[in-house]
């Protein structure tokens, strides 16, 4: 019994870091008042582009880069659109993500089913690593999970909260009019936070094929974009909350693995679809069973609206 939850939670932590990382950067795309829908594509992109660059130089850290990389110049596409150009938030978003999986599809055919050539090593932290249950499973995995987990979301939560450059980057998210009557660069703050959400989304999708799941093949984010985008609004757009929303997916990940590896009388189907209909279950349950949640899952006032300067 040890030894099956010790490999549950550790499942959940590779699986969860995914959708953390994914989720912590539309945080930062979404504080600053952008939808940005384009997740799944440019995690698509992430994944294909870290298979191929370790296929050329086996470096786990290299293929992270350049999936971060790749997800950093979808923003960028992205960015200008919505940003720059102002055009529909959502329809933009779509593109991406479309422009993303078919991309991915057309440069990783070659790479279908290879296996990673390199990933990441695991590096046990003394003493915590002992700890039965938690210890090899949360405190002895690779160095990318403890970024995800306890790195990017303090660093994340202390410039949103503890500095003034987060104060004027939440003004800018709900109410841009204001922020750029006090000074605020507001189409600058909101196209580069786009373009470092869009690259830690790319960096999940490297993530995913560097670590969880170690090849690449066509569908492989299977929804995770989505889920992440789902993870944003549960967690009140907060970092910390977005990291542990994350990890509470990959516990149901894990519980599926476990139902169909003991043969659990579910149907098969039913299990794969645990974190899909979680995602409904914890978008509506909580505003359901308490309505503060209504104020603690709210979203910046000025979310999917592109500011116009000229008619502030």
């Amino acid at each position: 019994m040890i030894a099956l939850l010790t490999g549950m939670l550790a499942t959940a932590v590779l699986a969860g870091g995914v959708l953390a990382l994914a989720a912590l950067g539309e945080v930062l795309a979404e504080r600053v008042g952008v939808t940005n829908l384009g997740v799944e594509g440019l995690m698509s992109l992430g994944a294909v582009v870290a298979i191929i660059t370790v296929a050329a130089t086996p470096n786990p850290w290299l293929g992270l880069l350049a999936a971060t990389a790749a997800g950093t110049a979808g923003g960028m596409v992205f960015a200008f659109a919505a940003v720059i150009m102002r055009a529909n938030q959502v329809l933009c978003g779509l593109a991406v993500t479309f422009m993303g999986l078919g991309l991915s599809a057309t440069i990783g055919h070659d790479y279908a089913g290879m296996p990673s050539p390199a990933t990441f090593g695991h590096v046990a932290i003394p003493v915590l690593s002992a700890l039965p249950v938690v210890g090899p499973a949360i405190f002895a995995q690779n160095l990318p999970v403890y970024l995800i987990y306890l790195v990017l979301p303090a660093a994340a939560h202390w410039v949103m909260f503890h500095t003034r450059h987060g104060l004027n980057m939440r003004a800018v998210g709900e109410n841009p009019a204001a922020a750029d009557a006090a000074g605020i660069a507001v189409t600058s703050m909101r196209f580069w936070y786009v373009t470092l959400g869009a690259g830690l989304a790319g960096a999940a999708g490297g993530y995913l094929t560097l670590t969880y799941v170690p090849v690449w093949s066509e569908g492989l984010i299977a929804g995770r974009g989505w889920i992440a985008l789902a993870l944003v609004i549960f967690a009140g757009y907060r970092p910390f909350a977005a990291t542990l929303s994350g990890l509470l997916f990959g516990l149901i990940t894990a519980l599926s693995f476990v139902g169909q590896a003991r043969n659990w009388p579910i149907a098969p189907a039913i299990l794969n679809m645990l974190p899909y209909l979680g995602t409904i279950a914890f978008i509506i349950v909580p505003v359901v069973v308490w309505h503060r949640m209504r104020r603690v899952m709210a979203a910046p006032a000025a979310l999917g609206v592109p500011y116009h300067r000229d008619i502030r």
